[in-house]
């Protein structure tokens, strides 16, 4: 595994540490935007591993899906939890009237263990 691609997947656990706090202290909106930090984290790793760059969440979300989902080398269900996680991440940050859940940033925190813990059996399985 690439020192990049190692790099960025210690962020993304980091990005999950960082939801799984949010959530204990009651802040599911900003638990939400860290449980999708860590796929988009999570998402540039494999795609550092091809040597693929990008720097916009819209690149790295295509690139995802053209590279991994498509192909079906990942379970297209991460492309999929990736974009709506981002939706999710959009509500929490910038409206003002959003009331998400502690319900909704738990599936979130899941779902972005999952992913990273896929991401980790898929590189160990090409490495």
């Amino acid at each position: 595994m690439k020192e990049e691609t190692r790099r960025l997947l210690q962020k993304a656990e980091r990005a999950l540490r960082a939801a799984e706090t949010l959530a204990r202290a009651g802040d599911a909106e900003f638990s939400s935007g860290r449980a999708y930090y860590a796929m988009l984290y999570t998402a540039q790793a494999l795609l550092r591993e091809m040597d693929l760059r990008y720097r916009k969440h819209s690149s790295i979300h295509a690139a995802f899906g053209k590279h991994f989902a498509k192909p079906e080398l990942m379970d297209r269900k991460f492309h999929r939890w990736l974009l709506d996680a981002f939706d999710e991440r959009l509500r929490g940050d910038y409206d003002t009237e959003v009331d998400i859940e502690p319900e909704s940033a738990a599936l979130w925190i899941e779902r972005a263990r999952e992913f990273i813990l896929a991401a980790r059996r898929y590189l160990e399985e090409q490495g």
